[in-house]
């Protein structure tokens, strides 16, 4: 039996992973139910590392043309994307109530915070400044400039499966990064639905790359390949397969960038890179740049 969910715009109910701007298939599923009455939603791809690999490498050639993108250009996207995401609130909040399980009117409220963020992380695109620092040599500036660091992997947790991606993929989005994105097997639809609005707010294909999986095997890929300059983590231990303290060793034995910003099982300590999660995020996706000029340049 198939719990069939109405929406008023079908096309944000994929069944495919989004890679380089195609939706494909694989050949193995994951079935996703409705936790309220275990009824089959529908399938989604099982994704594996060559999945994976695709979507990085995909990720990669995209990244030369969105950094190129000006500020303004970057930030009108995400303009764009908070636009598209409250015109179809109705239909993401149905989505995610029906594969996560919660309150109706509380999915409406996760969807409008998602679409703030968005809104939020657009304005900081046009924020992102570098500073001027004091030479020790006469004759000479310092100029530092804050430049995106790359691909950025991104896992997100089963319980908000719209707001965990509004704050991950609207920072690298905002910083000038391409991201891969691995949602929780339980709720993968609200993950691939922004893939859709990403597509209609005019974000190039490759720049946002979703796969769906149900084991460590993509998030695994997704820190040991050398192309993923960040990763950026939110789940429980052991969810989907994955081991966290084996993905950050894997991340940190080749260098990449670590973003853990809770730590996800129960505490209530969230340790952050400043006062201000948002901020926080946004500064894990830039690396400075100095640049040193003769006095006047």
């Amino acid at each position: 039996m198939l719990d069939k969910i109405t929406l008023r715009n079908p096309t944000l109910m994929q069944s495919a992973n989004l890679i380089g701007g195609e939706w494909t298939t694989g050949s193995g599923t994951i079935p996703v139910t409705n936790p309220a009455t275990g009824i089959l939603l529908g399938t989604v791809p099982s994704g594996g590392r060559a999945d994976a690999r695709r979507a990085i490498e995909a990720a990669a050639r995209a990244f030369p043309i969105w950094r190129a993108k000006t500020a303004a250009e970057r930030a009108d996207a995400l303009r764009h994307l908070h636009a598209l995401i409250l015109d179809n609130q109705e239909d993401l909040a149905l989505l995610l109530t029906s594969e996560q399980g919660k309150p109706l009117a509380e999915a409406r409220g996760e969807v409008g915070m998602s679409a703030a963020y968005v809104l939020w992380f657009a304005e900081e695109a046009r924020r992102i400044y570098g500073d001027m620092i004091p030479s020790p040599w006469p004759n000479r500036k310092i100029l530092v400039t804050k430049e995106p660091v790359g691909v950025v992997g991104a896992i997100t947790p089963w319980n908000f499966p719209s707001s965990m991606i509004a704050r991950k993929l609207g920072a690298a989005l905002a910083a000038g990064c391409t991201i891969v994105l691995k949602p929780a097997s339980q709720t993968p639809y609200s993950a691939l639905a922004w893939g859709v609005l990403c597509e209609q707010a005019g974000v190039p294909g490759g720049v946002v790359n979703i796969v769906t999986a149900r084991t460590a095997e993509v998030a695994t890929w997704l820190a040991a390949h050398r192309d993923v300059n960040a990763i950026d983590l939110t789940g429980v231990a052991g969810a989907d397969g994955v081991d966290w303290a084996a993905l950050e060793a894997e991340a940190a034995g080749n260098l990449k960038r670590v973003h853990r910003p809770a730590l996800a099982d129960g505490s209530p300590v969230e340790p952050n890179w400043s006062a201000d999660p948002g901020l926080g995020r946004i500064r894990a996706f830039v690396e400075t740049k100095t640049v040193w000029h003769p006095k006047g340049l």
